[in-house]
């Protein structure tokens, strides 16, 4: 990028951080601006992705969609105007605090190294940090990838558990990120890395979109387990109360568990493939507790 482009998009930046400021009431500013604008990914399948055309699908687009028909409701403008806009690992958070987005329901993991900067609803799933690989690598856990290239993605807590653990193990891999999952799948398709650090229900959905699953699949331990959530600016609990309104919602009415059937245990776009992955102990529990609770 060139200085005088970087230079306009810092001032960019920041004179929206400054329309912004902390603890803003974004029910406020969607009622003034007539819109509220989701984040959805591009390769998160099954949460949040481009299965076919420009329109995302996913599991926790649904949620996000629902949360916009539950903010018409409240503010009683039923032709308000939901705007999409397409974030990464990299930028979500930065683009939510900016007032960019006003919602991000996708694959985010809840830490609490983001919740001084955000906040987090409800946690929707959960998750752990596997491998992908070609099944003619030979590749079956960690300590395979000794003195190896291995890929993951920029600004995901996967990067940071996969580096944390080479350092611990002192396994001489060179990490590669990539800017996307698709990015970082390609990495390992085209023989530049030999696996793909990531969340183990990313890499399923991945298999599922492939142009030849056969050729993949997940493998080692799972490093660590992490929930999901729904991000929201911090220091604004009417929405927040909004949007856990309708997760808990959601769980109570059975709805929850139908979408869950729909993306996890049903074939989705664009190739049909199934997922066939039960509700996880974690997730089931959390289902009782409607817990926000972060991971470390």
């Amino acid at each position: 990028m060139q200085a005088t482009s970087l230079l306009s998009t810092l001032v960019l930046t920041a004179s929206l951080a400054a329309a912004l400021p902390a603890g803003a009431d974004t029910l406020q500013k969607i009622a003034e601006s007539g819109q509220i604008t989701l984040a959805y990914r591009e390769s998160s399948v099954p949460f949040s992705y481009l299965a076919a055309g420009s329109t995302p699908e996913g599991f926790s687009v649904d949620i996000a969609n629902a949360v916009a028909d539950a903010v018409k409701k409240q503010l009683k403008k039923p032709d308000l105007k939901v705007a999409l806009q397409a974030v990464t690992s990299q930028n979500r958070i930065p683009l939510l605090q900016n007032g960019t987005i006003d919602l991000e329901c996708g694959s985010t993991t809840n830490n609490t190294v983001r919740g001084k900067d955000v906040q987090f609803a409800i946690n929707h799933f959960y998750t752990g940090t596997r491998l992908l690989v070609k099944k003619a690598s030979g590749i079956k856990n960690y300590a395979d990838l000794a003195k190896k290239n291995v890929a993951s993605t920029t600004g995901t807590t996967n990067a940071q558990v996969i580096r944390k653990y080479n350092l611990e193990k002192n396994l001489g891999m060179d990490i590669q990120l990539g800017k996307d999952h698709d990015d970082a799948m390609l990495l390992v398709d085209s023989g530049r890395a030999v696996a793909f650090a990531m969340d183990d229900i990313l890499l399923f959905g991945l298999i599922a979109n492939a142009k030849n699953p056969a050729e993949w699949e997940v493998v080692g331990d799972s490093l660590q387990v992490e929930p999901y959530a729904c991000m929201l600016r911090k220091d604004d609990p009417q929405f927040q109360q909004l949007v856990n309104g309708v997760i808990g919602g959601m769980v109570k009415s059975g709805q929850f568990e139908k979408l869950y059937t729909k993306w996890f245990i049903s074939p989705i776009p664009p190739r049909g493939q199934n997922l066939n992955l039960p509700m996880s102990k974690e997730l089931r529990d959390n289902l009782k507790a409607l817990s926000d609770k972060p991971t470390v």
